[in-house]
This record gives structure tokens, sequence and C-alpha cells, in this order.
């Protein structure tokens, strides 16, 4: 199970520490989702997602408040802070009033507290983003992942087939390195698959004959980009002989990827061919069918158009 601590949070959001004497650095976090306690703060705890994030905003604040009977509310405050698998509690808005028996309850039940100045719902928007971003079901891919023309575009191939030389052209012609060799690829969304490269190997490619090659140093900071949605897979394979390959691209072809399907082109690779300038091709009639335009198609309907114009013709 993936998991991430409260400190990577806490610096992530540069949140307030309301109550230092808590250590919550080790604290681990498992679920992509967070929770707004209104219906618990109203004794309401039945299918309470206690191991989420808890946010507390001018809505729950203010709740808190017209509760008259201090007694009460104190008790409210108690049976929430209870549940001491709650990862931390994060109060929202600059405005919004700490209540001293919520870090009293903090204390005694070990909940990191913490304080942040963002809008609830800017800081509910923002935490389950980068949440679903650290937690989200992953796999590690042989290949390259290249932004080309703003679409993210992951080159596979068997070892020593030109994929790093492909990719080292590309950069050359103006577009983006994301990942090299290893391409660490994190399921978003049920239709989004974001691409990156491990930490330690960023930037870097290696090109045989040559060696490790740093594109970000090589070329600058344009030439690279840390993380891409992968949109198009290519697939560079060894040219056979006799190959029934789909050459005006009528058929679809699709790579499954933790269950997400990404259209496919399959390149296959001879003396001459310049495979920098097919991905880019690739990618510009990826783009074209997005919004609409399938070349193959209108080629092939011009042909029956013909075929039949021609039929006519000749029964007259």
């Amino acid at each position: 199970m993936y998991f991430v601590t409260v400190e990577e949070l806490v610096n992530h959001l540069e949140l307030e520490n309301l109550v230092p004497d808590i250590p919550y650095k080790n604290r681990k976090i498992t679920v992509c989702d967070v929770n707004r306690p209104a219906l618990q703060l109203a004794g309401f705890f039945k299918n309470f997602d206690s191991d989420r994030v808890q946010i507390i905003g001018k809505v729950e604040s203010d709740f808190l408040k017209e509760i008259e009977d201090s007694k009460e509310r104190q008790q409210r405050i108690e049976k929430f802070m209870e549940h001491k698998e709650i990862p931390c509690i994060i109060i929202c808005l600059e405005e919004v009033e700490i209540d001293l028996h919520m870090l009293c309850c903090a204390l005694q039940s070990g909940i990191p507290l913490f304080k942040s100045k963002l809008p609830t719902s800017t800081l509910l928007a923002e935490v389950n983003r980068w949440l679903q971003e650290k937690l989200a079901p992953r796999v590690t891919r042989h290949g390259i992942l290249v932004d080309v023309y703003g679409e993210g575009v992951l080159i596979m191939g068997e070892s020593g087939i030109g994929k790093s030389e492909a990719a080292l052209e590309l950069v050359r012609r103006g577009h983006r390195l994301v990942a090299d060799d290893a391409v660490e690829i994190r399921k978003m969304a049920s239709n989004k698959l974001l691409g990156m490269a491990p930490e330690i190997t960023r930037y870097f490619i290696e090109v045989r004959g040559i060696g490790i090659v740093d594109v970000k140093e090589l070329y600058g900071a344009g030439a690279v980009k840390e993380k891409k949605r992968i949109d198009l897979v290519v697939k560079l394979e060894p040219y056979v002989e006799g190959s029934d390959k789909d050459r005006l691209g009528l058929e679809e072809e699709f790579t499954n990827i933790l269950g997400v399907d990404i259209p496919t082109n399959t390149i296959l690779i001879r003396p001459g061919r310049n495979i920098a300038i097919l991905c880019e091709i690739a990618a510009v009639n990826f783009r074209e069918k997005k919004m609409g335009y399938n070349a193959a198609q209108v080629l092939a309907q011009r042909v029956e158009e013909s075929i039949m114009a021609n039929s006519g013709q000749n029964h007259l």
C-alpha cells in the first residue's frame, strides 16, 4: 500500500503547527480523499472515514460556536477526537477561530492539528489533487516519454532499437524529454495516466556508444519536463519482410496500462526511416483525430465514392 507522511503534506501546504508537542513526521496518510467532519461534530459517526485527513472550515467552526452549552460543545469535540487514527486535522482560513478545547483534545489524543491560510474550497482541491498523485496506482514501464507538440508520447520497443536516438532528435527539434528507460506511470483517474521519471534518473538519457547525457544541462531547462500525461504510445518494431501491418491506419490499436487503453501506433524500423519525424507526425495525426479529423477515413470515403461513381458511369 502506498502512503505519504503528514510531514510531506505539511511541507507541501506550508501549514502552521498548532500543537508542536505532538510528533507527526512519521504518521502515515494512506487514503487520497479528505473529509469535512460536519456530521461528526453534529454527533453522527456512522460510516465515518476516520482514516482520512480532516478539514475544518468556516461552516464547521460556526456550527460549534452556535452550540450555546459549552459542556455539550466540548463533548462533541471530544467524541470526534476520540478517533486517534485520524492522520491530522487542518483548520482553514485565518479568520476561523481555534477552539481551545480542541487544542487540549489534540494533546490528549495525539492527533496533529494544523492551520492553513487557504480558503476551504481551495485547500480541499489542493489536498485532493496532491494526495491523488502521491497515492495513485502505479507501474514502471521500459520506454521513453517525450512531450511532442503538447502530446505525451510514450516510445516503446526492445533494447537497442533506437528509442534514445529518436528521443534526442526530438529534443533537438524543440520537444521535451520527460523520462528515459524507466517511465513511472501513475493512474490519476479512470482514463488518465501520468508519466514521470524516477528521481534518480530524471533528465538523464543513455545513448549507446556515447554514454549518459544530461539533457537539461546540454539543451537547457526548456528541453525537459518533470511529468506529462500519456496520450499516445509509439511502438518501434523491427521490419519483417511481408509484414501485414495496417498501412492506411484504419484499424485502431491500443496498449493497456493500468486498465487504461492508450491509442497506439506501431512503426516498423528499417534503414532510412527518420523515427523522430515519424513520432512528430504520429503526435500531430493523433491530435487531428481528437479534433474529429481522421485522414485515413477521409481517404477511404473518397475511394469508395470514386468506385461508386465509376460503377454508375459503367452502367450507363
